[in-house]
């Protein structure tokens, strides 16, 4: 078994590459070519955390994927560390041996997640973006903006941030990043809006958003969590999910659910979007939103588009 740590991982991946590749893998779980049994959780009170397994297989691929990501969000301030990591386990398809250790601290699941911000945007974002709403200041707030500019010339950015300081010391490379004192002053200048926290109370509320805004929710992967409020699913013209029944079970859109204000018919999942089997934005009035919790196949993707690269070297 072949071990790689996260330098070499992070120099193996492209990030246009992992865009399409994500793409890709949507198209691919909404077509029924992927097997992901449910997801695997923990989480933990004391101090506070959770854990994350996802694994799959893509029908006709050689190998298969593990994947184990944990987020504690007090260890950059108890201890000096990460509030992530992680690592990718790769098996043969054809004997079931470990052929690979992708040790990536956390990389892959963040430049995947970013990637499907990114897709998600390449496919629902109005076509003019006059500005671009970051709600978060974390790592995946930094790592979805970096790939936004993939899919968009966009480089106005207004972010609002829990944490005023880290909201103020806030940086992308090719970005005018200008800090918003609330949610509703954001939502009233941007046009596309991506939503990273682990917030647990709607923090974009459906009086705020103008028409022609992309909500793109990352944050709200586990039961409990929320960003986006229900109404606004109401107001929206395309609800579009990664996963049906892993959103109908968490995720903002089952917040929508629980409340009534939409049926289960009206939601439709990003892969179809990309697959051209389901009707995205069709101008550039509409509200979108595309509520993401994260799926093994991203994983499947994102290993496989790393491992190619790094057996080449």
């Amino acid at each position: 078994m072949k071990i790689y740590d996260r330098a070499e991982i992070e120099a193996a991946i492209d990030p246009r590459a992992a865009i399409d590749a994500i793409a890709e893998g949507y198209a691919a779980f909404s077509k029924g070519e992927v097997t992901t049994p449910p997801v695997g959780y923990l989480e933990f009170q004391n101090p506070p955390g959770e854990m994350h397994i996802k694994y799959g297989y893509r029908i006709g691929s050689d190998v298969w994927v593990i994947k184990i990501a944990t987020g504690f969000y007090e260890n950059p301030a108890t201890n000096g560390l990460p509030s992530s990591t992680g690592l990718v386990l790769v098996f043969s398809a054809k004997t079931g041996f470990p052929q690979a250790l992708l040790l990536d601290e956390g990389y892959l699941t963040n430049i995947r997640t970013a990637a499907a911000g990114a897709a998600a945007a390449r496919y629902l974002a109005p076509k003019n973006v006059r500005a671009i709403g970051i709600v978060g200041s974390g790592v995946q707030a930094h790592m979805q903006l970096d790939l936004l500019r993939h899919v968009t010339s966009c480089r106005r950015v207004v972010l609002w941030a829990r944490d005023p300081a880290k909201a103020r010391s806030f940086k992308v490379d090719g970005f005018s990043i200008e800090v918003a004192d609330s949610t509703a002053a954001l939502c009233k200048q941007c046009n596309l809006i991506v939503t990273t926290t682990p917030s647990r109370e709607a923090l974009i509320r459906a009086s705020d958003v103008r028409p022609g805004t992309h909500i793109t929710a990352m944050g709200a992967d586990c039961p409990g969590k929320q960003e986006v409020e229900a109404a606004l699913f109401a107001k929206a013209h395309v609800l579009a999910v990664d996963s049906r029944t892993q959103c109908f079970d968490h995720g903002d859109a089952v917040h929508a659910l629980n409340s009534k204000v939409v049926p289960q018919d009206r939601f439709v999942e990003l892969g179809e979007i990309i697959a051209g089997t389901a009707p995205g934005r069709t101008n550039d009035e509409q509200i979108t939103i595309a509520d993401l919790t994260g799926l093994a196949v991203q994983d499947i993707q994102i290993a496989n588009l790393a491992l190619r690269t790094l057996e080449k070297t």
